[in-house]
C-alpha cells in the first residue's frame, strides 16, 4: 500500500510539473485545435509506455550507467527540442492554416507528442529513478506492469485536460489574437531547453 501510494503521489507531482511535453500540448491546443491536443496527450502516453518497457526489461540502468549512450540520447533530445523551437519561430512568421482531421494531420500530432516525450530525458529519468527506487523488486511483474498503465494514463488525462482548457471557446479565442507571441514565446522555451540540456551534456565533467 505504501509503495502504490509512493507511486502515485511521485507520478502526479512529475505529471504536472512544466515542460516540453506542456508547452507543446498547450501551444497546439490553443493555436491548432483540440483534436491536435488531445492526439499530442495520446501520444505522450504512448512514449511513457515505450519507456516503462525498457525499464522492465533494465535498458533503462543500461542507458543511465553508460556515460557515452546517456550523452548521445541527450544530445539528440537537445536537437529535436531545438527543431521543434526553430519550427514554432518560422511559424510565426506565417498565415495560421485552418486545422483539419486528416489521417496525416493526426498521425502528425500523435507523433509529435510521442517523440517530444520520448526525447526527453526528464522522462527517462523519473521512470527509471520510480521503479529503481521506490518499486521493489520483489513485487509481481504483472503489479509493475500496472504501475506502468497507470503512469501512462496519468499522463494521458493531464495533457487532455491541458489541451481541454486551452481550447475552450474562451481562452483560444483570446489567445488567438496573440498567435505570433505565442508562438515566438512557446519557440523560446523549447530552444531554450534545447540548448540548456546541450550545454550540461558538453560542459567539462
Amino acid at each position: 500500500m505504501t509503495e502504490l501510494l509512493a507511486v502515485f503521489i511521485i507520478t502526479l507531482f512529475a505529471v504536472i510539473s512544466p515542460g516540453p511535453d506542456f508547452a507543446m500540448v498547450s501551444r497546439n491546443s490553443l493555436l491548432l485545435s483540440r483534436r491536435a491536443g488531445l492526439l499530442n496527450a495520446c501520444g505522450i502516453g504512448a512514449s511513457v509506455l515505450i519507456h516503462v518497457s525498457y525499464t522492465l526489461i533494465g535498458v533503462g540502468m543500461l542507458i543511465l550507467q553508460s556515460l557515452w549512450l546517456f550523452s548521445v540520447f541527450k544530445i539528440v533530445s537537445a536537437i529535436w527540442l531545438v527543431y521543434l523551437g526553430v519550427s514554432l519561430l518560422r511559424q510565426a512568421n506565417h498565415p495560421l492554416r485552418p486545422q483539419t482531421s486528416a489521417p496525416s494531420d493526426d498521425l502528425s500530432a500523435l507523433k509529435t507528442g510521442f517523440l517530444t516525450n520520448l526525447l526527453n530525458p526528464k522522462a527517462t529519468l523519473f521512470i527509471v529513478s520510480l521503479f529503481v527506487q521506490v518499486v521493489n523488486p520483489q513485487t509481481p511483474l504483472a503489479v509493475q506492469i500496472g504501475y506502468g498503465l497507470f503512469i501512462s494514463l496519468a499522463h494521458v488525462a493531464w495533457f487532455s485536460l491541458v489541451a481541454l482548457f486551452f481550447s475552450s471557446p474562451g481562452i483560444n479565442a483570446q489567445f488567438l489574437r496573440i498567435r505570433k507571441t505565442i508562438d515566438r514565446l512557446f519557440g523560446g522555451v523549447l530552444i531554450v531547453f534545447g540548448t540548456l540540456l546541450l550545454a550540461s551534456n558538453l560542459k567539462p565533467q
